[in-house]
């Protein structure tokens, strides 16, 4: 019972466990949090805008249908939605990729691509990704949250520090010194304030 009143006090935790109840203004919250992070990561890997704009609605029904899973321990919001986003768009890729080239093959008679020589490219990438999002989870709090905004959320460090309400100098403290520890430190270790 102690370990769930913890819980109750994360703010990302309550939110998720309000989008898991169908709870139309924690989606909504959900949404105006992520959108433009979720819409820059889609708009880089599809091919049109409007792909792009299907796919960042397919995230959120992702989002909201895996709701419940949303463990704080194991990683921040953000990072969790990044994966998911990820995970979707690779998913998504794949499915587009396999179609056009069962097209292209029914054209034209060529050699077939062997395709564990693409996905053990992209799974090598995801890989990196994913031990870079399990890095950057164990920043403390503010270097997390400044590097994700930062470059994973394309936001200036002076929106960072008018959000967090924190002075400019501050936040460019925490990159600095989040950028070295990102540097020096392997991908299992610890990191401590």
């Amino acid at each position: 019972m102690a370990s769930l009143a913890g819980h109750s006090s994360d703010p990302d935790l309550a939110l998720m466990r309000r989008v898991a109840t169908n709870e139309p203004e924690a989606v909504a919250e959900l949404y105006d949090r992520f959108a433009s992070l979720v819409y820059r990561l889609a708009f880089q890997a599809m091919p049109t805008r409007a792909d792009a704009e299907d796919a960042v609605q397919e995230v959120f029904v992702r989002l909201w249908r895996t709701a419940d899973r949303y463990d704080p321990k194991r990683a921040a919001l953000v990072t969790w939605v990044m994966l998911i986003s990820r995970r979707h768009l690779v998913d998504r890729l794949r499915r587009t990729k396999a179609r056009v080239k069962a097209v292209n093959l029914d054209e034209k008679q060529s050699e077939p691509i062997r395709t564990e020589e693409v996905l053990g490219s992209g799974m090598e990438q995801n890989e990196r990704y994913q031990e870079l999002m399990e890095r950057i989870s164990k920043l403390p709090e503010l270097q997390r949250t400044v590097v994700t905004r930062a470059y994973l959320g394309g936001q200036t460090l002076r929106q960072i520090g008018e959000e967090l309400d924190t002075p400019i100098g501050t936040i460019k403290s925490a990159l600095s010194r989040a950028l070295v520890r990102l540097r020096e430190r392997g991908p299992n270790e610890e990191f401590s304030s």
